[in-house]
C-alpha cells in the first residue's frame, strides 16, 4: 500500500454544503492546506470588493483568517444546484484576536459558486464571503 498520503486530514466535499463546512473546520483548526484544497486552481475570491484569483492568493487571505483563531457562527442558506454546479451562502459571524491581541468580530453575508469535479468532490469557483 505505501501510496502518497498527503491529504490524511482532508476530506473530500461529498455535497455542495459541505464544502463551507469543511472550510470552516479548516480555518478553525489553522489547516491551510486543507482549507486550499476546497478551491479549484483557478477559483476567485472576493477580497474586501478585490478578486483574487488562484489558489496562492487565496492562501495568503486563509492565513489570515486562520491567524486569528476564528470562531464562526454559521446560519446556511438554502442550496439551489444544477447538475454539477451549486449556489451555496451563509450568513456568518467570526470572533477571534487581532495581531495586536484584541478581540475582534467579523460577520457577512456570503454566496458561493462550487462545482463538482471530476472525482466526484466538490470545491469553490467563486467564493464571495460578504456580498452585503
Amino acid at each position: 500500500m505505501g501510496g502518497h498520503e498527503q491529504e490524511e486530514d482532508a476530506m473530500p466535499a461529498q455535497t455542495p454544503e459541505q464544502v463551507n463546512e469543511q472550510l470552516i473546520d479548516a480555518l478553525t483548526r489553522g489547516d491551510i492546506d486543507a482549507a486550499i484544497e476546497l478551491y479549484e486552481p483557478d477559483a476567485s475570491f472576493v477580497n474586501a470588493g478585490e478578486v483574487v484569483t488562484g489558489q496562492v492568493g487565496i492562501r495568503v487571505i486563509m492565513e489570515a483568517f486562520a491567524a486569528v483563531k476564528p470562531k464562526f457562527d454559521i446560519k446556511p442558506k438554502p442550496t439551489v444546484q444544477s447538475g454539477d454546479i451549486a449556489l451555496t451562502g451563509n450568513n456568518w459571524s467570526l470572533t477571534g484576536t487581532d495581531a495586536s491581541g484584541n478581540a475582534m468580530e467579523m460577520s457577512g453575508n456570503s454566496f458561493e459558486v462550487v462545482r463538482r469535479g471530476a472525482d466526484g468532490n466538490w470545491r469553490f469557483v467563486i467564493d464571495n464571503p460578504d456580498v452585503g
